[in-house]
């Protein structure tokens, strides 16, 4: 019966993920299928550190992003139209379907700047694990495959990062630059991990980005630059 139930969780996962692949394949703004299999990966590797239940967490991992309000619009985010789609179509039985919606309406940056996050093991491991990914060498990269997707560059020297914005004026930010970006989210995203196998892999992959932007800067002949690196990484004890 453990067997049947392990093909089971096999197949309807694989069939989750061909209707997620169906609708986020096309992105090119940093949130298609790529960032989805990344998450997933890192999801499931949190997942046996913290013994966690592998298949919430893959279930969770693989539609995190199907109503982002960046791709889908405010209306398709509050009511998860494709997360529940999806979860009809594969059958999955409705007591980890509530369990799998009321976690995604947790996951998210904007939402940590309402004070919103995830109780449960399973959910604060994707949000670790999602947060994760959009920081590092990947993040950078991801960052500014978004902000090329906008027609915006990656380091303008005279535009300086908005700091301590509200959840609404995040959501509602139009321009800006990769580096503001990484001032203003990604350099943050490490105090907000909630496991230990989260906190220990977004510190290897902070320290390459505050690497990375000295090395950047300098390149740059960006002196005022480093500066502002030097006081914000002090300001903010990192």
């Amino acid at each position: 019966a453990s067997l049947n139930n392990y093909l089971r969780g096999v197949i309807m996962i694989e069939d989750v993920k061909k209707q997620v692949y169906q609708l986020l394949n096309d992105d090119s703004s940093g949130h298609g299928m790529d960032h989805v299999n990344r998450v997933l990966a890192l999801s499931l590797k949190f997942a046996e550190i913290e013994n966690a239940n592998q298949e919430v967490v893959a279930l969770i991992a693989l539609l995190h992003d199907v109503d982002d309000y960046k791709l889908f619009g405010i209306e398709s985010a509050i009511n998860l139209t494709n997360a529940k789609k999806i979860l009809n179509h594969c059958l999955v039985e409705a007591s980890i379907q509530e369990q799998i919606l009321n976690t995604i309406k947790t996951i998210g940056y904007s939402k940590r700047l309402s004070n919103i996050q995830p109780k449960t093991l399973e959910g604060m491991i994707v949000s670790d694990a999602d947060m994760c990914d959009s920081i590092g060498a990947t993040g950078i990269l991801r960052s500014y495959q978004y902000n090329l997707a906008h027609q915006r560059v990656f380091f303008d020297k005279d535009t300086y990062p908005e700091l301590d914005m509200s959840q609404e004026s995040y959501m509602a930010k139009k321009d800006g630059t990769v580096v503001t970006h990484m001032f203003e989210k990604l350099l943050r995203l490490k105090d907000l991990m909630l496991t230990d196998a989260g906190k220990k892999e977004a510190e290897k992959r902070h320290q390459f980005m505050v690497e990375f932007l000295y090395r950047f800067f300098k390149e740059e002949n960006a002196e005022s630059w480093i500066t502002y690196l030097d006081d914000y990484l002090i300001k903010n004890s990192i």
